[in-house]
C-alpha cells in the first residue's frame, strides 16, 4: 500500500492543477468580484487581468510539473532525468512569476507585491539547486546500475 500522505497528496495536487486551470480561465470575472470598490484597481483593471492570468498560467504549468513528479514518487522510482528537467521547468515557471508581478508594481503598488516576487525568485532558485542535487543522484544511481 502507498504512503498515505503521498496518496493525500497527490490528490491536493491533482485539486489544485484543475482548481487552478478554472481560476486563472476566470480571473476577470473573479477580480470584479473581489475588488469591486478600488479606484486604483478599476482603473488598471485589464492590465491587472491579463498579469495575473499570465502567473495564474505558470502556476498551474508548477502543479503540473509537480504532479508528473509526484507519479515518479508513488511509483517508487524518483531519481530520474524527468525529475531533473520538471525541477528545472519549475525554477524557470517561478522566475517568470516573480518576473511578471514585478509589471504589477507599475499598476497597483502594494507590499504582496514584493513578497510575492521574493517568495518565486527564492522557490525557483530552490528548484534550480534541488535539479542539481537530483541530477547528482540520478548520475550516482546510473553508475551504480551499470556496475551490477
Amino acid at each position: 500500500m502507498k504512503n498515505q500522505l503521498t496518496v493525500f497528496t497527490k490528490y491536493i495536487l491533482d485539486f489544485m492543477f484543475y482548481g487552478g486551470i478554472i481560476v486563472t480561465i476566470c480571473v476577470p470575472a473573479l477580480y470584479r468580484l473581489a475588488f469591486p470598490y478600488n479606484e486604483k484597481i478599476e482603473e488598471n483593471y485589464v492590465a491587472l487581468s491579463i498579469i495575473l492570468m499570465i502567473c495564474g498560467v505558470f502556476a498551474v504549468l508548477i502543479i503540473h510539473e509537480l504532479r508528473k513528479m509526484f507519479r515518479t514518487v508513488i511509483n517508487e522510482d524518483c531519481f530520474v532525468m524527468e525529475n531533473v528537467d520538471s525541477l528545472k521547468k519549475m525554477g524557470n515557471y517561478s522566475f517568470c512569476i516573480a518576473a511578471v508581478t514585478l509589471a504589477r508594481l507599475f499598476c497597483y503598488l502594494n507590499s504582496a507585491v514584493f513578497v510575492i516576487i521574493i517568495v518565486f525568485v527564492i522557490a525557483g532558485l530552490f528548484s534550480k539547486v534541488l535539479a542539481g542535487v537530483f541530477y547528482q543522484a540520478v548520475t550516482y544511481k546510473l553508475e551504480n546500475d551499470l556496475t551490477i
